[in-house]
């Protein structure tokens, strides 16, 4: 698999995750709306809902539109981040803890993690006690 198209299904994989959390807010924040419309059309005029408490979850709502909104472009920075070290680990070897050895042939990057390609046809997850030389 060439860089390109780690880039590719990395970022495939990465916005469908941000483009689901997306749409799961905006079905929730619509809900939210329709609720609140029909809490105002229907509620007691001599008991009125408090309206600092409405625009609170209003607020709260917002929040968590900017949260996935920060996650998403945070997500796309480290993916370009771990780009730029593919070239650093091609051609070099890496070692696990388990004793599995070989010169890296190709890198794949996913959502959970990064797998070396080495030439015996064996994967390495990079992570703690991989070593690289």
């Amino acid at each position: 698999m060439t860089v390109s198209a780690v880039s590719a299904a990395t970022e495939t994989g990465q916005s469908t995750t941000a483009n689901a959390a997306k749409e799961q807010l905006t079905v929730d924040y619509n809900a939210f709306l329709q609720l609140m419309m029909a809490q105002m059309q229907n509620q007691d005029p001599t008991d009125p809902v408090d309206s600092t408490e409405q625009l609170a979850q209003l607020a709260s709502f917002s929040q968590v539109e900017q949260s996935i909104e920060t996650n998403s472009k945070l997500e796309t920075m480290l993916t370009n981040m771990s780009f730029g070290q593919v070239d650093d680990l091609i051609g070099r070897t890496a070692t696990d803890t388990n004793g599995t050895s070989g010169t890296v042939t190709s890198v794949e990057i996913y959502s959970d993690g990064t797998v070396l390609g080495l030439d015996t046809g064996k994967g390495i997850l990079l992570g703690a006690g991989v070593t690289i030389s």
